[in-house]
């Protein structure tokens, strides 16, 4: 079997849930996976789709893509794990859904929505800067927002995270704003209007892409679908860039 005619046996193995590239490598070492009844031996094997493989006798098969809205609740930290031993959002989903990686993240008091998945090729293209993906925020400040500070926002404030600026801002009612990001800083948001002298005292993530928050409640999550998932893309059409949404169970 030549490289043209599948993927190499330690991708397969990883997109099976298994574990990293190099982890598969060094099970594959250890003599533990087979490829059609065989011990493998050889790193650089492919497998194809008519192939079977085995890992310690159990058989393995490639996990489906899978990509997941949450409307992330304020309190919750984006991570597995906390060391100082906060709430994370996986508390909000089964078990077998901890596999997913959340895209990005909102930070513990920001709410709205959040995209998991365990596509690391759709994960890669909603978070690499040359995509520019929009990403659609309400934000309400502590104090009357000042008119004058809306072109610095959008020309650019200087950090020291480093060149900060929003897509589009629009005033909505005294302290709220609607801001329309493409770039990716850490905080970034907030850390604007912190150097404008205002506190950001809600901040709702409505949209990425074309995507939007719609009708999923706090601390729900739902399954998207191919044509939900384009829409964080960019990709579909426009009658699909509605807000509707299908809710999901936590």
């Amino acid at each position: 079997m030549n490289a043209d005619d599948g993927m190499r046996l330690n991708k397969f193995l990883a997109s099976c849930g298994v574990g990293s590239r190099r982890q598969c490598d060094e099970l594959i070492r250890e003599g533990r996976v087979e490829l059609n009844g065989s011990t493998v031996e050889k790193l650089a094997t492919q497998v194809g789709p008519d192939d079977h493989v085995r890992l310690d006798g159990k058989r393995m098969q490639a996990r489906k893509h899978r990509v997941v809205a949450m409307n992330k609740p304020r309190g919750l930290v984006c991570s597995r794990d906390d060391e100082l031993g906060r709430d994370t959002i996986y508390k909000l989903l089964p078990e077998s859904m901890h596999e997913l990686h959340h895209v990005g993240r909102l930070d513990r008091e920001s709410e709205g929505l959040l995209i998991l998945t365990n596509d690391g090729k759709l994960s890669q293209a909603l978070t690499h800067p040359s995509r520019k993906i929009e990403k659609e925020y309400l934000v309400t400040l502590n104090q009357a927002f000042e008119k004058p500070h809306l072109a610095q926002l959008t020309e650019g404030i200087y950090s020291d995270e480093g060149k900060l600026k929003a897509k589009e801002v629009e005033r909505l009612s005294g302290r709220r704003l609607r801001v329309i990001l493409d770039q990716g800083a850490k905080r970034q948001i907030r850390v604007m209007f912190k150097t404008l002298g205002y506190q950001v005292q809600r901040l709702l993530r409505v949209r990425i892409g074309d995507l939007w928050l719609g009708e999923l409640e706090c601390g729900q999550w739902a399954d998207l679908t191919e044509q939900e998932t384009n829409l964080l893309l960019g990709k579909a059409p426009a009658p699909m860039r509605k807000q509707a949404r299908k809710k999901g169970r936590s």
